[in-house]
């Protein structure tokens, strides 16, 4: 009973943090990716209680989210579930499973990663593409008041971490420099065949994009 009333509160908090976002990582996203990770999870031996607390509050610590700031969101997660009387223990794990499942332009190789963040992180990089990844790109590009396409710029695969958070690239590079590499990333076998599809829809995408933009 108390593992119940303690998701209901982290449900809570994580709704009351993402219900008023425009960047494309508002409250729905949260609710996909758990309904996503959930349905990985049935075909994986996994704990999905850990893979509901960590799918809900994955984004609590994304620096997009906390102005840059990396440790900051950690920090509100740890002071959280404290609050509402996790071990160390317990909070030690779901940090650990969260820090494991960012992407940081590709340059976030993991040892020993849990099952259950592998099904979040497949969750949340599925949910970066196919139709509503498009719309989600977009309008993070747009909060940032990045420019939708400029032929002069060239997408860049960056080398490290940090040029990844600083790049200001127009939005149609970000397919070029993350979401078309993610179908290769998926690490479930749920996970991996939904991604073709979904795949496929940017390529697609891409294609009249750029017939469209050469006025074809």
């Amino acid at each position: 009973m108390k593992k119940n009333n303690q998701l209901l509160e982290i449900q809570k908090f994580a709704k009351s943090f993402h219900l008023h976002d425009s960047t494309g990582h508002d409250w729905w996203h949260i609710y996909r990716v758990v309904n996503m990770a959930k349905k990985i999870a049935a075909s994986e031996n996994a704990d999905i209680n850990q893979v509901e607390m960590v799918a809900l509050l994955h984004d609590i610590a994304d620096y997009k989210m906390n102005d840059g700031d990396e440790t900051i969101g950690f920090t509100k997660i740890t002071d959280f579930l404290t609050s509402i009387e996790f071990s160390v223990q317990e909070i030690e794990s779901i940090i650990t499973d969260i820090k494991n499942i960012s992407y940081k332009g590709g340059n976030n190789e993991v040892l020993n990663q849990s099952i259950e963040s592998k099904i979040v992180q497949d969750a949340d990089r599925l949910d970066a593409i196919g139709a509503i990844g498009v719309a989600r790109t977009f309008a993070y590009g747009g909060s940032k008041h990045r420019m939708m396409y400029d032929p002069d710029i060239h997408p860049a695969l960056h080398q490290t971490t940090e040029q990844y958070k600083n790049s200001t690239a127009p939005t149609i590079n970000h397919f070029y420099e993350k979401l078309l590499l993610l179908k290769d990333k998926m690490n479930t076998t749920t996970a991996k065949q939904i991604a073709e599809k979904r795949h496929l829809f940017l390529e697609q995408f891409l294609n009249q994009f750029f017939e469209e933009w050469n006025c074809n």
